[in-house]
């Protein structure tokens, strides 16, 4: 039995070692533009050793102004405001993402409904997934102060009868508790904490500083307890979640999420198999020194 069902298994490894080609920042980013509609930008700009204008990554102010130009700049986002202890998403990558969950699907012209787990304060890939691809969302969150104030950039950017959002009350959950019995998903995207405790994502800030010879002691790209670590760090959540898919697998035509550990994929594709998953896929990316990877799957 568990020979002929092998046999039918799709599996897909795609490597990917730039931004998908759809990517709306491909080249160096436009500094007097992205000034221009956030001002607030201008106090962190400066000209680097190769006559280039750019800003100090280091620094969680310059990054969230920067992303913040570049949400009103490419994507029509003109309120997009959190918490300096909420992790502030890198744009770009964020949009990657969502460019390779559009792959998946054959019909472009198809209206979508997407579940996104972890949605956070900052909403990003809901209000992204919209602005690029017109995408419906539903949004959950185990915290609902994050709930509250992604809320609250859905009302300023009028996206109510777009996205809609559920508090997750097990935060041993993933997909149980979400789900009603009247939906179906055509993709569940998520980006799970990567850490087992705060001192394991502190030591991983501070090699990661070493690195790039930064002195600064804070993160970033910040980022509190639920979106940073979580008891047994990626490897458990991402054994919740296998597990809970196969209980929806009716409900939802692709699940996805990143994955941050390389060992983590090898762990993935057994209990996929043993879940009966038919098709899976993996995309390796890379953004900068930085390789991440989307592992999709289905039931079909």
């Amino acid at each position: 039995m568990l020979k002929n069902y092998i046999a039918t298994l799709v599996i897909w490894q795609i490597k990917i070692l730039e931004m998908h080609p759809n990517n709306k920042h491909q080249a160096n980013y436009n500094i007097p533009k992205l000034v221009a509609v956030n001002p607030v930008l201008k106090a962190y700009v400066f000209t680097n050793k190769h006559q280039t204008q750019t800003i100090d990554f280091s620094n969680p102010q310059a990054v969230k102004a920067l992303n913040k130009a570049l949400l009103k700049a490419h994507y029509n986002i003109s309120y997009w405001h959190f918490s300096d202890k909420n992790l502030c998403p890198p744009i770009p990558s964020r949009a990657d993402y969502l460019h390779y969950l559009n792959d998946l699907f054959s019909n472009k012209k198809k209206k979508r409904t997407i579940l996104d787990i972890g949605t956070g304060a900052t909403c990003i890939y809901p209000i992204l997934g919209n602005a690029l691809f017109n995408w419906q969302f539903v949004g959950t969150d185990i915290d609902s102060n994050s709930l509250k104030n992604a809320q609250l950039i859905i009302d300023k950017n009028r996206l109510n009868n777009i996205i809609q959002l559920r508090v997750q009350k097990d935060k041993t959950q993933v997909l149980k508790g979400i789900f009603t019995s009247n939906d179906f998903f055509d993709a569940v995207m998520c980006n799970p904490p990567f850490y087992k405790s705060l001192d394991e994502a502190n030591n991983a800030n501070k090699r990661k500083q070493q690195n790039l010879n930064i002195t600064s002691k804070e993160r970033n790209f910040s980022g509190n307890n639920n979106e940073l670590w979580y008891k047994g760090g990626e490897k458990a959540f991402l054994h919740n979640y296998l597990y809970e898919s196969s209980l929806f697998k009716l409900q939802c035509n692709w699940f996805t999420s990143l994955v941050s550990k390389k060992e983590n994929i090898k762990r993935m594709y057994s209990s996929l198999k043993k879940l009966n998953a038919t098709e899976i896929k993996t995309i390796t990316m890379q953004h900068g020194n930085k390789i991440t990877r989307i592992v999709a799957w289905r039931f079909n």
